[in-house]
């Protein structure tokens, strides 16, 4: 996908319209920042207990590794084929399935070695990807305003649901994923901002702007905000995004 600069389906099944409930805007709070490798062009940021996992796309240098939050330090990795754009990722158990922009592949890995295990296939374009633990599926988004649902072990298409922001008069484009419960954190491609999803309607329920997180001096060189990756047994995040020299721990708080 262009970036901006930063300053074989199984049963259907569609999610029924609701009425959407406001939209808050939650506080963001800074609560510290660590070295990010600035040149990885991060397309997806997931937590699996204290292990942190970052896909990095772009041709010719598309990897999955295994990063050390604090010191940016890359402690694991494996390369995708040359031909290969890779995108969102996510970890379900003992695998990890990471996505393709174009190529419509989706690889699985052994999540403890990153030996390939199989592959699965898509129609259109790949770009976030979240597993949903409660309902035992995955969530994709494509750049557009769907969310596409999908087994966790056939990669199979299960349903869909379209997302709306209540408020927001601007054409979606959701691309990187982070599913917290029964929510869904989206990122609003190309845009400093992200929104949390009601899963069930298709609602967004808050929407955050992470703008000035860099310097003007970082943002120079810095790309589109693309990782959101829940901290797990906390109430925060890490933040970061593509050619990002640094990710933050931040905090969100509603009603203040």
């Amino acid at each position: 996908m262009t970036s901006w600069a930063f300053i074989g389906c199984g049963a259907q099944q569609e999610i029924t319209e609701q009425e959407p409930t406001a939209v808050t805007r939650p506080t963001l709070r800074v609560l510290d920042s660590y070295p990010h490798d600035a040149g990885a062009f991060t397309e997806g940021l997931e937590f699996t207990g204290l292990t942190l996992y970052e896909s990095i796309g772009k041709y010719g240098v598309s990897e999955l590794r295994v990063v050390d939050m604090k010191s940016g330090v890359v402690e694991r990795r494996v390369a995708l084929p040359e031909n290969q754009w890779a995108e969102g990722m996510t970890v379900v158990g003992s695998h990890v399935w990471q996505l393709t922009y174009k190529e419509q592949i989706s690889h699985k890995w052994d999540r403890n070695t990153f030996t390939s295990v199989s592959q699965g296939t898509y129609t259109g374009e790949g770009w976030g990807l979240c597993y949903q633990q409660s309902k035992t599926r995955l969530v994709m988004s494509n750049g557009s305003d769907r969310l596409v649902f999908r087994d966790p072990k056939t990669f199979t298409e299960l349903g869909s649901v379209q997302v709306t922001v209540p408020g927001l008069d601007e054409r979606l484009r959701l691309n990187e994923l982070e599913c917290v419960g029964d929510q869904v954190w989206a990122v609003l491609f190309p845009t400093p901002r992200m929104v949390r999803v009601d899963i069930t309607t298709g609602h967004a329920t808050a929407l955050v702007d992470v703008s000035g997180l860099l310097t003007p001096d970082e943002a120079l060189n810095a790309q589109d905000f693309n990782g959101i990756a829940a901290i797990p047994d906390t109430d925060t995040f890490l933040l970061t995004g593509k050619y990002w020299p640094r990710s933050f721990r931040v905090r969100l708080t509603e009603g203040q």
